[in-house]
């Protein structure tokens, strides 16, 4: 029986802190929410249009502490990794929010983080070693969906 793959690259900005907790074999794993910004022009109207797709990212081992150490929220990054689907759905998270409303998350294994922009925040794309800190803008509380 032949075997499937799939690899999703992801370059965003944390929506949130990282959260970092050992499961039961003390390995450690951290997650926190990614926002991905898309961005183009609709041809019929000339208006500019905005959309954010979110992701819940999961990060394991060494580089889950790592992660934990120096990501912050608002920090950019380039996540390499695997969708995880729903086990009942078999496609997205399905979950309520505090009014009710139908929501849906996409949770990502990620193999690889990428830390990017610079150590003092100015953003200008350059990618850092994953053992410095830096800040790049952050997201409003009304923009995380978790």
């Amino acid at each position: 029986m032949a075997s499937g793959y799939s690899k999703l690259l992801l370059l965003g900005n944390l929506g949130s802190d990282p959260e970092m907790r050992y499961i039961g074999n003390g390995q450690p794993v951290t997650n926190f929410s990614l926002a991905v910004n898309n961005t183009w022009t609709d041809k019929q109207t000339g208006e500019v249009v905005e959309n954010t797709a979110w992701y819940r990212i999961s990060v394991w081992g060494a580089q889950a502490e790592t992660c934990n150490r120096y990501l912050s929220k608002g920090r950019q990054i380039l996540v390499e990794g695997q969708l995880t689907f729903d086990k009942e759905t078999g496609g997205p998270r399905i979950w309520q929010d505090q009014n009710g409303k139908a929501r849906a998350s996409f949770e990502v294994k990620a193999f690889d983080v990428r830390f990017l922009g610079s150590a003092n925040g100015n953003g200008n794309g350059s990618t850092t070693s994953s053992n410095q800190m830096a800040g790049v803008e952050e997201l409003t509380e009304d923009e995380i969906p978790f």
